[in-house]
C-alpha cells in the first residue's frame, strides 16, 4: 500500500502518459477506475468512490471491496501484459458485477494501466438464478409426471385369454398418446388407443381425463359406440377451446365367445388384425371427439377372433414419421413387417421407423399388440 501523497504524484504521472478524459468517466454511473501494472488503484470515477468510499485510491485494487488476496484470475494483469480486452464476473458486497479491462495506452504506444468498468447486473442475475430455480422444480414435476403417464399404463403379458404387450415412446418428456386394456367384467376385456392433438403437458393432462373418464363409463356402457358417445358427453362439460380434441379406437372383446366390438371416434390409424393366413385393416370411419359437434353417435362392428389372430394397434407417430425425401413410413411400412413375421414384430417396426425416419422423432407414438392365445 502506498500514502496518499505517493498515489497523487503517481495519478499525476499517469495522467501525463494517458490520454483520458477523467471528466467523463465521472459522469458515467457505472463504476469506472484506473489500475496499474502493480494492482493500484490510480482513479476512481464519482460512482465509485461514492459506493465504496474516497479512500480506495492509492491502495491495492482488491482492497477497495475488501478483500484480502489479489483475484486468483486477475483480468487487468491479463490487459496490462498482453493488451486483451477482458472481462469476467464479480460479487463484491452481495451485488453482482460484469467487469471489462482495457489497455491503457500512453502517447508512446505504451499500455501503462487498465481501466475497469464494472456494470452492476445483480437484477439480471437474480432473475436468471430464479429461472434456474424454477426450471429445475419444473424439471421435477415433468420427470415426476412422466413417471405416473407411464405407471398408470396397462400391464404386460396375459389377461384372462388374451395377451399384452406394447411400446411406448413421447417425443418429449410427456405423451398425448394413450391406450389401455383393463378388465370390464367377467367376461368382457376393454381396449382403446388415442391420440389427443399436440404432446407435451397438456396433451398429456387430457390423456389422464381420458382414461380416468373411460374406465368409469365402460363399467356401465360395454358398447364401444355408446362408450364413445358419452365419453363425448362428458369431455364438451370441460368446455375446452375448439383446437383441443382427440381420436379414439375403442374396443371391447368377449372371452366367451370371442367377439370383438369395435367403433372409431376419428383415429385415422386402423388397427390390423392378421394371422399365418392374412392380414386386414379395421377401418371405420367416425370423428373425432371435438367442442365441434354438440352431439355425437359412431357405428359399431363385430369381428369374430380366433386362436393366434393378432390386432396392432397404433398412433400416426409411426406411419407418419418421413425419411430424409420425405416420405413417409405408412401403413405399408407396417404390413411389410408384419408379411415377414418377425419374432419381435413391435421391436422391429420401431427400428424400422426409427431407421427410416434417421432417428429424428417429432410426435409421440404407441404400438399395442393383442393376441388371442386361447
Amino acid at each position: 500500500m502506498i500514502n496518499r501523497e505517493e498515489a497523487g504524484k503517481k495519478i499525476s504521472e499517469a495522467e501525463n502518459d494517458v490520454i483520458l478524459d477523467y471528466h467523463v468517466l465521472d459522469g458515467m454511473a457505472d463504476w469506472v477506475r484506473v489500475v496499474d501494472s502493480k494492482g493500484i488503484t490510480l482513479f476512481a470515477n464519482n460512482a465509485m468512490k461514492r459506493d465504496l468510499g474516497e479512500s480506495i485510491i492509492g491502495i491495492d485494487c482488491y482492497e477497495a471491496y475488501g478483500r484480502e488476496n489479489r483475484c486468483s484470475f486477475c483480468i487487468t494483469n491479463r490487459s496490462i501484459l498482453s493488451g486483451e480486452v477482458m472481462q469476467k464476473e464479480e460479487i463484491i458486497n452481495n451485488r453482482y458485477y460484469s467487469v471489462k479491462s482495457s489497455p491503457v495506452i500512453n502517447s508512446n504506444g505504451k499500455i501503462t494501466a487498465a481501466v475497469e468498468v464494472f456494470r452492476d447486473v445483480t437484477r439480471e442475475r437474480k432473475l436468471e438464478l430464479e429461472l434456474i430455480n424454477r426450471n429445475r422444480k419444473m424439471s421435477r414435476d415433468l420427470i415426476f409426471a412422466k413417471k405416473i403417464q407411464e405407471r398408470i399404463l396397462p400391464r404386460k403379458g396375459i389377461i384372462e385369454n388374451i395377451s399384452i404387450d406394447y411400446i411406448f415412446q413421447p417425443s418429449e418428456m410427456l405423451s398425448g398418446d394413450m391406450f389401455d386394456v383393463f378388465q370390464i367384467d367377467k367376461e368382457n376385456i376393454g381396449i382403446y388407443i388415442c391420440d389427443v392433438v399436440g404432446h407435451g403437458v397438456a396433451a398429456s393432462m387430457m390423456t389422464m381425463f381420458i382414461r380416468q373418464t373411460m374406465r368409469g363409463i365402460i363399467e356401465d356402457i360395454i358398447n364401444p359406440a355408446e362408450a364413445l358417445t358419452e365419453l363425448h358427453r362428458v369431455f364438451m362439460n370441460l368446455d375446452l377451446e375448439p383446437d383441443k380434441y382427440f381420436t379414439m379406437f375403442c374396443g371391447t372383446y368377449n372371452r366367451i365367445n370371442h367377439e370383438l366390438k369395435y367403433s372409431n371416434a376419428g383415429h385415422n390409424c386402423a388397427p390390423i388384425k392378421y394371422n399365418s393366413r392374412g392380414y386386414e385393416l379395421l377401418e371405420m370411419k367416425g370423428f373425432p371427439i371435438s367442442k365441434l359437434f354438440d352431439y355425437m353417435e359412431y357405428e359399431e362392428r363385430t369381428i369374430q377372433l380366433c386362436k393366434d389372430d393378432k390386432i396392432l394397434f397404433y398412433t400416426d407417430g409411426i406411419i407418419e414419421a418421413k425419411d430424409f425425401d420425405g416420405k413417409e413410413f405408412g401403413v405399408e411400412g407396417i404390413i411389410d413387417i408384419i408379411e415377414k413375421a418377425p419374432n419381435n414384430l413391435l421391436q422391429e417396426i420401431e427400428n424400422k421407423c426409427i431407421h427410416h425416419s434417421w432417428g429424428e422423432q417429432y410426435d409421440d407414438y404407441a404400438l399395442v399388440l393383442m393376441e388371442v392365445i386361447e
